[in-house]
């Protein structure tokens, strides 16, 4: 299964796409593209994925998002901090990335030309399943601040699941 297509369980009429690469070497080039709005998907340094994008829609559908797309919110919405320069620092592609996660939204009824943002891509695409591989747990804790307790206690999903919806709250 070399994407994954996944209706949004808020927001049925809409329909994720995931694509997953490794040993990507033109991430400059897509980084671009992604900005340009020439690549119409958030291209994601591989982690948390499916509850960014379903707050990024909901944001969206009612008008109240932080930043100029939704795609751009998908990666803001991964941050725990309200700082959008610094959500795409730490979510976004970089320059130096050799993986990335490509997340598409569109609606139901929407043609996607997939092929066309696979052939953009130097890089090896492999099953979405693969992202757990290329996953930095440490990293993940020490960016949500996950204590000693939090672990003993719940997943480290419920834990960044947690630090991404009181965000806006706290």
């Amino acid at each position: 299964m070399r994407r994954i297509k996944m209706d949004l369980e808020l927001f049925p009429e809409y329909t994720v796409t995931q694509l997953l690469f490794k040993d990507v070497k033109n991430a400059t080039e897509l980084r671009k593209m992604a900005v340009n709005g020439e690549i119409k998907g958030a291209l994601i340094n591989p982690s948390m994925i499916l509850v960014a994008t379903n707050k990024a829609v909901h944001l969206h559908k009612i008008g109240k998002m932080k930043t100029r797309s939704l795609y751009s919110e998908i990666i803001f919405n991964l941050s725990p901090t309200n700082n959008i320069s610094e959500a795409f620092k730490r979510f976004g592609i970089s320059d130096s990335d050799t993986a990335v996660h490509i997340v598409l939204v569109h609606n139901k009824e929407e043609t996607l030309n997939i092929d066309d943002i696979i052939s953009k891509v130097d890089g090896q695409q492999i099953d979405v399943g693969q992202v757990s591989e290329m996953t930095d747990t440490a990293k993940i804790k020490k960016l949500y601040k996950i204590t000693p307790q939090e672990d003993k206690c719940g997943t480290l999903l419920d834990a960044v699941v947690c630090r991404m919806a009181i965000k806006d709250v706290a």
